[in-house]
């Protein structure tokens, strides 16, 4: 409650009237919708940074930073560790409900859709194109294509480059 709103005094067990009930219900409502003072909830700096400083760099609380190779390959470990958590527990489920479940017949059921998703993975990775190259030069150009053939023999070893 706000300072100005506080009663003075214990409140009684009289009851009020009609119109007192009205006035303090007012009161409430007006309060209620009151906006509350303005205190300031952010502080901005204006003022220009420093191209560069002296100042090492801190280390920020969270995950450490990661390349993006290294991101990829968190999270594909991750999304694998939760798929394999989630067969098995499958799996253990399925073989304690159905108490006559052989441990082997599950293997196989449960390892034979994640072989066959991996190796459709593996097929499609290598079906993919080989990417195209675009090479862009500004100015002449001169492009110099040999080939060499290179020949070592003996005991001790006399390369000859011919073109």
């Amino acid at each position: 409650m706000y300072p100005e709103n506080t009663p003075e005094t214990a409140p009684t067990a009289v009851a009020m009237t009609e119109d007192e009930a009205t006035v303090v219900a007012r009161r409430i409502i007006a309060d209620a919708y009151r906006p509350a003072p303005e205190t300031p909830t952010a502080h901005r700096d204006d003022t220009p940074l420093p191209r560069y400083g002296s100042t090492p760099p801190v280390a920020q609380p969270g995950r450490p930073p990661m390349s993006q190779g290294a991101t990829d390959a968190s999270v594909l470990m991750l999304s694998g560790a939760a798929a394999t958590s989630m067969t098995g527990l499958t799996a253990a489920v399925l073989m304690y409900v159905s108490q006559t479940a052989n441990p082997v017949v599950c293997a196989i059921v449960f390892g034979a859709p994640t072989a066959f998703v991996l190796a459709l993975a593996k097929l499609a990775k290598r079906a993919q194109p080989a990417p195209d190259i675009h090479q862009h030069y500004e100015g002449p150009v001169y492009q110099d294509q040999r080939n060499v053939h290179t020949t070592t023999r003996g005991v001790w070893a006399k390369t000859n480059n011919h073109q």
